[in-house]
């Protein structure tokens, strides 16, 4: 199987995973948040065995030979998620802050124009994986699987909440979801250019990935209140990192 179809076929799985949150909700919402609260913290382990246990091990290698600093891009990786996050948040802000007023500019264009750039960048990330070689590939889509389940819950909830259909708004998760492909063919056609900033792009996505764990899913443990929910959450949190070692160790013995 050549290379493009891996892409294709892993970031349509990948991008499932945005549907999946909508399709938990549409069968029933209250169990949906409740499990979105356990996956949070299994993604989070997920994505950060994933960051430390096979992309920057990759990234490092790469960088050798080209005589990179791969730490910097690291680094460079999680400041620009924040900036971007910051963005975000601040629009959020600027709208709850006229909730009680009359409104002048809508939310939901805001959740899904960040929902569609996320699901490109996505897509960039899976190919970029795919183009270093196979096993990285299937690993960094299934951590892309495991942190959008949880994601798009929320953004999900947060649409119907805005007055969405839930019918309308799973069609608007489907579309997003395609930007995926958009940025994966991209990163695919530029393939032969980005040769060189391989290293990087994967260094700045394990940056994607620390981040996304650290400030966005694990405080969700400590905001627990709950002993035995904080705990049971922990426990996912570690469930998640044993996972995905046992993947990265099973496909790197087979490759």
């Amino acid at each position: 199987m050549s290379t493009l179809s891996y892409i294709l076929i892993f970031t349509f799985l990948g991008s499932i995973g945005g549907l999946a949150g909508g399709f938990f909700l549409l069968a029933g919402r209250n169990y949906a948040y409740k499990l979105s609260h356990y996956l949070a913290p299994f993604a989070a382990g997920v994505l950060l065995a994933v960051a430390f246990l096979e992309l920057l091990p990759e990234a490092s290698h790469g960088a050798e030979e080209l005589g990179i600093n791969i730490f910097v891009w690291v680094l460079a990786g999680i400041l620009l998620f924040f900036v971007i996050e910051r963005f975000v948040h601040w629009f959020h802000h600027h709208e709850e802050t006229h909730e009680h007023e009359k409104e002048t500019h809508s939310i939901i264009p805001l959740i899904i124009i960040g929902d569609t750039v996320h699901n490109f960048v996505d897509g960039v990330i899976i190919a970029a994986a795919f183009l270093v070689d196979i096993p990285l590939g299937v690993i960094t889509a299934l951590a892309v699987f495991a942190h959008e389940v949880p994601q798009e819950i929320a953004d999900f909830g947060l649409l119907v909440h805005k007055g969405l259909s839930r019918l309308k708004a799973i069609a608007i998760n489907i579309l997003s979801a395609s930007a995926a492909f958009a940025g994966a063919l991209i990163a695919y056609a530029l393939g032969g250019i980005l040769d060189s900033y391989i290293p990087i792009i994967v260094a700045m996505t394990a940056g994607f990935f620390i981040y996304i764990a650290t400030s966005d899913l694990i405080p969700e443990i400590h905001y627990e209140k709950n002993r035995s929910t904080a705990l049971a959450k922990s426990f996912m949190l570690v469930v998640g990192v044993i996972v995905m070692w046992s993947v990265i160790t099973i496909l790197g013995n087979n490759h």
